[in-house]
């Protein structure tokens, strides 16, 4: 009984989450049909909303994995990696989830998906590359972690909402550079690259709503700690976030439209502190994780 009422909570918690996210994207449908049309117009700007809504829906964990350039892992590739996430499903009496891998050089990592039956976990390669098995295993505790808190779908639809938000800005990678201009250089690729700026600042505190209406830093508080439980070894997790947050700030991603809606998802903030990208950082200091984790092995300080 129990763990019934856990299960319903968490549910109910992730439905508050997920209506909170959904509301801006209605409100501002519905502003812009009324602008438009009055009445009717902001009837069929809500219908609208609905349609991204359910769209979003469906493919969200397809939108965040593309926008990190992630592909299916084999167990072939990664024999270890697949053994470390069956033990941890099995001793988290959860389905065992697919895996991807970006080629981020970037240490990091994040979980997807709109519940434990559906739900993907990616890495980086360069978490793959800087973490040992044991810190491996304790990265691989926190993203189950979010599977079983049931917090990835309204961590993985918003990343989905935002994207949609930006993508006005993000359409703007794709346009052809004007005839006579070298490719990626010169006046008009830096002109499409302001254009995306200003898209950017105009879209993306939308989107930044969104995200913070969905995920609290105490998403990464809760499953860094039942992640440590998990894997048996809270000492290996805060190690590897160590590793994480040097590797994250000496190889900071760009904070442009795709990356920037999913960055909420990741077991640390991809980008720096500083300018437009403070709006979507939702992730705590990564020393107090450090020693929370420590405090829960019986570290005292």
């Amino acid at each position: 009984m129990r763990v019934d009422r856990l299960r319903a909570a968490m549910l109910t918690g992730a439905a508050v989450r997920l209506a909170a996210a959904a509301i801006p994207l209605i409100a501002v449908c519905a502003a812009v049909g009324a602008a438009v049309a009055s009445g009717p117009g902001a009837i069929a700007g809500v219908v609208i909303a609905g349609l991204v809504l359910a769209a979003v829906g469906a493919y969200c964990d397809r939108l965040a994995l593309s926008a990190m350039l992630a592909r299916p892992l084999s167990e072939v590739e990664h024999p270890e990696l697949y053994r470390l996430v069956r033990e941890l499903s099995k001793a988290g009496r959860l389905p065992v989830p697919r895996l991807f891998l970006s080629p981020a050089e970037q240490p990091n990592s994040f979980a997807v998906g709109r519940s434990p039956r559906t739900a993907a976990i990616c890495c980086t390669e360069g978490l793959l590359a800087a973490l040992d098995e044991a810190e491996l295993r304790g990265v691989l505790g926190h993203e189950l972690s979010h599977v079983s808190g049931r917090d990835i779908l309204p961590a993985t639809v918003s990343a989905g909402l935002a994207t949609v938000i930006t993508f006005p800005a993000g359409i703007t990678r794709f346009l052809p550079a004007p005839a006579g201009s070298a490719a990626g250089r010169g006046p008009a690729a830096a002109s499409l690259g302001m254009l995306e700026a200003w898209l950017l600042l105009v879209f993306g505190p939308i989107a930044a709503l969104v995200i913070r209406l969905s995920v609290t830093r105490e998403r990464e508080y809760r499953a860094d700690a039942a992640g440590a439980l998990l894997s048996g070894d809270p000492v290996a997790l805060s190690s590897a976030l160590r590793k994480i947050d040097a590797g994250t700030a000496e190889l900071a991603l760009a904070p442009d439209a795709r990356l920037t809606s999913v960055g909420h998802l990741m077991i640390a903030s991809p980008f720096r502190a500083e300018g437009f990208a403070r709006l979507f950082r939702t992730h705590p200091p990564a020393g107090e994780r450090v020693r929370r984790l420590e405090a829960l092995a019986g570290y005292r300080r």
